[in-house]
């Protein structure tokens, strides 16, 4: 197996702690660089991560993730850890949008339709996550735990939030960061 993708991003590592012990090659691409054609000749939608296995190529963390545990056996995820995935990703998207209009230049505190909505879809996804942390939905160190993890430590990584109200998200990252492969991948040291 090969891996496509970045230290910095998220994406790929939720992929790098969900493969675990498996063997495989990482390939590190500065993807807004000279990683840049790399990315070109392996994903057409020139995201990552990119997973190649026995001559099958795979473009999406959710659905490399699928592919991975379906090949080490595990439970598909249920509907409710699918919506889980839904909004970790619908406020991971968000904020990846913030960060590369930022590093575009673009004042993103500005009072405008489309970065409000990032900021309101962010937020409101963190409240939601919160309560289901205070729950104990997320006690189980499984691929959304995982995803929660990553989502929360690349956001505190690049400063993205006010965690006021959402502190649980903190101390359940926290909590977490001795986990197998996740001081590995931690993009801070990158």
């Amino acid at each position: 197996m090969k891996l496509i993708g970045s230290t910095t991003s998220p994406y790929v590592r939720r992929i790098r702690i969900l493969l675990d012990e498996e063997p495989y090659e990482f390939v590190n691409l500065n993807i807004y660089g000279e990683g840049r054609d790399e990315l070109r000749k392996n994903n057409p939608t020139l995201k990552i991560p990119v997973l190649e296995d026995d001559g099958q190529e795979i473009y999406d963390s959710r659905i490399i993730a699928r592919y991975i545990s379906a090949k080490q056996g595990r439970d598909p995820l249920t509907w409710d850890q699918q919506n889980q995935l839904t909004m970790i990703d619908g406020a991971n998207d968000s904020a990846v949008t913030m960060l590369l209009s930022e590093k575009s230049g673009i004042d993103t505190s500005q009072d405008l339709m489309f970065y409000n909505l990032q900021r309101e879809r962010i937020m409101t996804t963190l409240r939601t996550l919160a309560a289901m942390v205070d729950d104990g939905q997320f006690e189980a160190w499984d691929y959304p735990a995982i995803c929660l993890y990553c989502l929360v430590d690349w956001l505190d990584f690049r400063d993205l939030v006010d965690w006021s109200g959402v502190e649980s998200l903190l101390s359940f990252r926290d909590n977490h960061q001795s986990k197998p492969w996740v001081p590995e991948t931690d993009p801070r040291q990158a």
